[in-house]
């Protein structure tokens, strides 16, 4: 079974106020190899213990580390974007995961626009394509299964959508035909949801995404210490064929 852990960022509104992006990143590891890949993550995290002062189980929340650092303002905030930067090089360096990305713009959205549904669903649809086609690292077993993990979001939206999803998900045609009926039965039970704080796949997905997210519209101070790319440095476990039409797999809706 591979298991998915996504975080969220931005938010799902359109218009005033609303974020200009939604982003949802997926960290996907499979079963056999969860333990050797927590392992994996506690000693880097032992590693920033030693280097920077941050304890194991401080939660990784890049835009609160960097902005609203709380006890963590302990350590210089050049060093805490340092240390971001160290923690996408683990990542990109990790061998047995996959990492999924979806963006929303809302720029030329209608109103009505549901960006939480529009996003969870290409989540979904290539986490289930992931799971079906054994194209993820790891394990390559002939009777795969899914199970999603999802940090703080809308419950009860998210549930129903993976629901309808398993039982109906026409997708359409490139050729402007009917769509074909592809339901995603290979995940089983409803996601699961878990406080990031205590997940340390979540975290790790959220660092990832906050740095996407200043590759498209990056902060002043991310500019200024020339960051904005970093997101580069997880190219090499990025689940590329989530998309045919970015180099880096990104799914741009």
């Amino acid at each position: 079974m591979f298991l998915c852990y996504v975080d969220e960022s931005g938010d799902t509104g359109i218009g005033a106020g609303a974020s200009t992006h939604f982003i949802l990143t997926a960290m996907v590891v499979h079963e056999l190899r969860w333990l050797a890949t927590l392992d994996t993550i506690l000693g880097h995290r032992r590693v920033l213990r030693q280097r920077y002062g941050f304890k194991v189980r401080e939660e990784l929340h890049a835009q609160v580390l960097l902005f609203h650092p709380g006890d963590a303002a302990r350590i210089a905030k050049s060093l805490r974007l340092r240390m971001l930067g160290e923690v996408l090089s683990f990542v990109g360096a990790l061998t047995d995961v996959a990492v999924i990305n979806v963006v929303v713009d809302k720029a030329g959205k209608p109103a009505g626009f549901d960006v939480f549904d529009a996003a969870w669903s290409a989540l979904l649809q290539r986490f289930h394509m992931g799971v079906s086609r054994r194209s993820f690292a790891g394990p390559s077993n002939p009777d795969e299964r899914g199970l999603l993990i999802a940090d703080r979001t809308d419950e009860k939206k998210l549930r129903l959508l993976a629901r309808r999803l398993r039982r109906y998900n026409p997708v359409p045609s490139r050729f402007g035909t009917t769509p074909r009926h592809m339901p995603m039965q290979l995940l089983v039970e409803d996601p699961v949801h878990r406080d990031s704080q205590h997940a340390y796949f979540i975290q790790l997905a959220d660092v990832v995404s906050y740095f996407l997210k200043q590759a498209i519209a990056p902060n002043g101070y991310v500019k200024k210490k020339g960051a904005r790319h970093w997101f580069n440095r997880v190219d090499p476990v990025l689940y590329k064929l989530a998309s045919s039409t970015d180099p880096h797999g990104i799914v741009w809706l």
